[in-house]
């Protein structure tokens, strides 16, 4: 890459954290238009997961498609588009899903919807693969993680704002007491044309910035047999979208009625085969190269697959806890409320994460110990502070949201039992993820609601704890694992579907307990794999002679 002075560094990173911005704006507003179409289209759950389903299947197909074409061609096609070109391009795609959405919601067609969120989350895939390594190349590799945590910081700005504007935009404040069917399709209509015009103006931005060009001569590796695994999850990928007309299909092939179908073929059989069909491929790849290391590229080296696996049930287990809670708080047992109402406590779960993610990047900074414990506990309250001035300043009684500060001295405990060493942090994390998922699921009200929001606090630090962790002595390798590993972001297409799938068939099974209520029993599963993961993937780094024991780790994703 061409050097330029320390300031145009600085304003190239300015204009590129803008993108970040979106990210996490749209992603975290599915909280609160999820609850809305469910209502709106008369979904069941399952059915509204698809929206998760598409907007992250988006970014695993967009990924797997360059990488296909790149192995196909032997060239890197993001590096010869140009990571600037890159972006715009992926502004412009994602400014046509969003107008796609107007005629879309105006159709009637929940399908058609689907379609065109999936058209934005390729945009977004093709941002956020020019825009992650282009911000690191925007100085001295050594500091390179320290800009993309700025980056992931905004990011989480945009996860904080993104469920308070859109609740403003479709019911008219914060405050009011309206219901999904009474919101106007003008309403959702300015929601697009809002995003719309941003993402247009902000490629026009783009195409006029000076913004360096960044080139990179690497080479792409061959890994041919990495093909057919990555081929495999894809079709168990188009299984979910399949689940219910399949379901439909056999039902009425095995019923002897042709009056009376029997549900004999459920589902949600399809959705649990998809899950077990990508853990199992990934499972196979490790022994398969652990027989012949050749062709295997990246998937040669066994942390790296157990990290693929690992971001996929983040990831997963991140989306899933926040887009599954809009119908979590509008049962009886966790206070009936209204869709209007939902949006602060969709926007604190996003709130957590920068709570973690600011607190988690003071180890980036050459501080003192004495200051960076200082540090360690003031920097989340005050972060927590900026979550409830955000929502009191749309008229939101924050009152309602003081206990969670119990949640958050529980999170600096955690920081101080993980001493910033990937392997310890998430492990630690974790396991605390699991023990708030359980409390949630024993209790009900205020109390299961923070602790199930506190998955938000677990999760906002382990992306970079795998991540170091994944692609920790893979060499040559490292750039194709880190795509591998981008890759994996589709477990926040399987699993909130699962989650919804699980919701609907618990109705009236658990005594005493909704099916809502009891499906977050699968971020318990999440957060214990990950865990796992950390004690596995320590064994098998040691087994290679590698000690992460002197490495710390900053912010998240």
């Amino acid at each position: 890459m061409e050097q330029n002075n320390a300031k145009s560094y600085s304003s190239a990173l300015y204009t590129l954290i803008t993108v970040f911005f979106f990210w996490g704006f749209l992603a975290a507003s599915n909280g609160v238009f999820i609850p809305f179409c469910k209502e709106h289209f008369h979904l069941t759950q399952f059915e509204s997961q698809l929206i998760d389903f598409t907007f992250y299947g988006g970014y695993f197909i967009g990924s797997l498609i360059l990488y296909f074409a790149s192995s196909i061609s032997k060239i890197d096609i993001m590096n010869k588009m140009g990571y600037k070109n890159g972006i715009i391009l992926g502004l412009i795609v994602s400014a046509l899903g969003a107008i796609g959405m107007i005629p879309a919601i105006a159709s009637g067609s929940f399908g058609l919807i689907l379609t065109v969120f999936f058209i934005i989350a390729i945009g977004f895939s093709l941002q956020q693969t020019a825009a992650n390594p282009f911000v690191v190349a925007l100085g001295p590799p050594e500091t390179g993680s320290n800009r993309l945590n700025f980056a992931g910081s905004i990011n989480n700005i945009g996860g904080l704002l993104g469920p308070v504007v859109v609740g403003i935009i479709l019911f008219g404040s914060a405050s009011a007491k309206i219901d999904a069917k009474d919101v106007q399709i003008s309403s959702v209509n300015n929601l697009y044309y809002m995003l719309a015009g941003l993402f247009i103006a902000v490629a026009i931005f783009f195409w006029f910035s000076n913004l360096p060009k960044v080139t990179s001569d690497e080479k792409i590796e061959s890994s041919s047999k990495a093909n057919t695994p990555l081929l495999i999850m894809f079709l168990a990928f188009l299984l979910i979208l399949a689940a219910d007309p399949l379901s439909a299909y056999l039902n009425k092939l095995l019923s002897s009625d042709a009056t009376k179908i029997v549900d004999i073929v459920k589902s949600q059989y399809f959705v649990y085969a998809s899950l077990a069909i990508i853990v199992l491929t990934l499972v196979g790849t490790i022994f398969a190269a652990k027989r012949n290391k050749e062709g295997w590229g990246a998937m040669q080296y066994p942390q790296l697959i157990l990290g693929m696996l690992a971001i996929f049930t983040y990831v997963g287990t991140e989306v899933t806890i926040q887009s599954n809670m809009g119908s979590l708080l509008k049962t009886p047992e966790f206070g009936s409320y209204h869709e209007s109402d939902i949006a602060p406590y969709i926007s604190l779960y996003w709130g957590s994460l920068m709570i973690g993610r600011f607190a988690g990047a003071i180890g980036a900074f050459n501080l003192s110990k004495t200051v960076k414990y200082i540090l360690y506990i003031l920097v989340p309250f005050v972060a927590f502070g900026i979550v409830l001035l955000v929502n009191a300043a749309t008229g939101v009684n924050v009152s309602n949201l003081y206990g969670y500060a119990a949640c958050v001295g529980i999170l600096i405990v955690a920081f101080f039992i993980g001493k910033q060493k990937p392997t310890r942090t998430l492990a630690v994390l974790g396991l605390l993820g699991v023990a708030f998922m359980l409390t949630g699921l024993a209790t009900t009200g205020k109390v299961a609601t923070f602790s199930f929001i506190s998955g938000g606090l677990c999760c906002s630090i382990m992306w970079p704890s795998i991540f170091s962790l994944s692609i920790t002595g893979l060499g040559k390798y490292t750039s194709q694992g880190s795509a591998f590993l981008i890759m994996m972001i589709l477990g926040g297409s399987i699993i909130p579907p699962l989650q919804g799938k699980v919701a609907d068939g618990s109705n009236n099974v658990i005594a005493g307990m909704s099916g809502i209520h009891f499906s977050y029993i699968v971020p318990v599963i999440g957060f214990a794999y990950l865990a796992y993961f950390a004690w596995k993937v320590s064994r098998e780094l040691r087994h290679q002679g590698i000690d992460l024991d002197h490495v710390e780790v900053a912010a998240g994703h």
